[in-house]
C-alpha cells in the first residue's frame, strides 16, 4: 500500500530526530576526544585558530550550496593595484595580457620604465 504525504513527513519528522541524537552522540564522543587530547599535551586556547567571519558556525551548521558544495567567499575582491599608468589615466597592474593602450604607448617609443605608476 503506498504511503501517503502524512506519513512520509511523520517519517522524516522521526529520521530527522534520529538523526539528531546519533549526532549529538557522535559529537558528544568526539568532543571526549579533543578534551583528552588537550589535557595530554597540553594545549591552551592560543594553540588553536578559528573562524573569525561574521557568522557563527555551530558544528554540522556550516552553510552550503544546493550541490553541496562550500560557498564562495564573501569578501570583496580588491582591484589590483595599478602598476603602469599612462597621461590619459588608463592603468594596468601588469597581470594579464597587455592592454592596447599599454602596446600602443610600447610601440611610440615609450618604454616599461615611462609607464610605471609613481
Amino acid at each position: 500500500m503506498a504511503k501517503t504525504y502524512t506519513q512520509i513527513q511523520q517519517q522524516i519528522k522521526d529520521l530527522q530526530a534520529q538523526a539528531d541524537r546519533l549526532r549529538k552522540k557522535e559529537a558528544d564522543g568526539v568532543l571526549a576526544r579533543i578534551q583528552e587530547a588537550i589535557s595530554v599535551y597540553g594545549f591552551t586556547a592560543k594553540d588553536f585558530t578559528f573562524p573569525t567571519d561574521s557568522g557563527t558556525h555551530a558544528p554540522g551548521n556550516r552553510k552550503r550550496k544546493a550541490n553541496g558544495a562550500a560557498p564562495q567567499s564573501s569578501k570583496v575582491k580588491q582591484p589590483a593595484v595599478a602598476k603602469f599608468k599612462d597621461e590619459h589615466g588608463n592603468t594596468w597592474g601588469g597581470r594579464g595580457p597587455r592592454p592596447a593602450w599599454f602596446k600602443t604607448a610600447l610601440e611610440s617609443g615609450k618604454t616599461e620604465q615611462d609607464l610605471l605608476a609613481a
